[in-house]
């Protein structure tokens, strides 16, 4: 069957990008699952590697937040879950008006800078959660992950902070990440994205999803706090580096 696409090349590129998406999603930090655009983009146009990766996406999504069920901090929810669906439906209305490589250079910056700052004041004490600072990313996030499935990257610069029990950390995101997701289908699908091909080639790689994802959270509950958090800033780094590299 004729897809469109170099099928050979394009699996040996979306099988490590989905399950690093789905580790990401399992707890192992959703800013993984910037890596995965860009990766597919070497063999395919971006736009579609973003719509095959959606529904897989929402499946790990759904598979996170039944894992994770019973560790959700609902007042973070409260104050970010809005603010992320506004972002979604900006990414709507301008998103595709501009550069790509702009979003990218922007998201790759937040996130290096992010993570100089987390070396730089390292022994800090947690933050407050700030309302404000809150409704900012969070908004961010949604445009970001409309666009390219980067939301976790600018999430994190607000959650990442906050030093939450691993579980709780883990719980949140799928739930906030879970929502953005379910409103990006529609708007997907009136931009013409959602083909027959596009979304065969996203069932060629739903066995991967609950793989990932189990795994994910297998290893979350093998490691250490700091080690925790250390790989998710570490990971936070390399794809802001390659958000970066891609850019230029």
């Amino acid at each position: 069957m004729d897809f469109g696409v170099p099928l050979l090349p394009f699996l040996f590129v979306a099988v490590p990008a989905v399950l690093i998406a789905a580790l990401g999603k399992g707890g192992l930090g959703n800013a993984m699952g910037v890596m995965s655009v860009p990766l597919m983009s070497l063999v395919i146009p971006p736009v579609q590697a973003a719509t095959i990766l959606l529904p897989l996406l929402l499946i790990m999504d759904l598979f996170a937040i039944w894992g994770w069920r019973g560790f959700v901090d609902w007042n973070i929810l409260k104050v970010i879950m809005l603010p992320g669906l506004m972002g979604v439906g900006l990414g709507l209305l301008i998103f595709y008006h501009l550069p790509e490589n702009a979003i990218r250079f922007l998201i790759g910056s937040i996130a290096i800078l992010f993570c100089l700052h987390q070396f730089f004041s390292k022994g800090a004490a947690p933050h407050k959660p700030s309302r404000l600072k809150g409704i900012f990313w969070a908004t961010v996030s949604g445009f970001t992950s409309f666009g390219v499935h980067a939301g976790g990257a600018p999430l994190s610069v607000y959650m990442l902070p906050l030093k939450l029990d691993k579980r709780v950390l883990s719980g949140t995101m799928a739930i906030f990440f879970g929502v953005v997701n379910l409103f990006k289908i529609p708007a997907y699908g009136s931009l013409g994205e959602l083909s027959v091909d596009n979304l065969i080639l996203s069932a060629m790689m739903l066995p991967l999803c609950p793989l990932g994802v189990y795994a994910g959270m297998k290893l979350v509950h093998r490691v250490r706090e700091a080690i925790f958090y250390r790989v998710l800033y570490t990971g936070l780094l390399i794809t802001g580096v390659k958000l970066i590299m891609d850019a230029l």
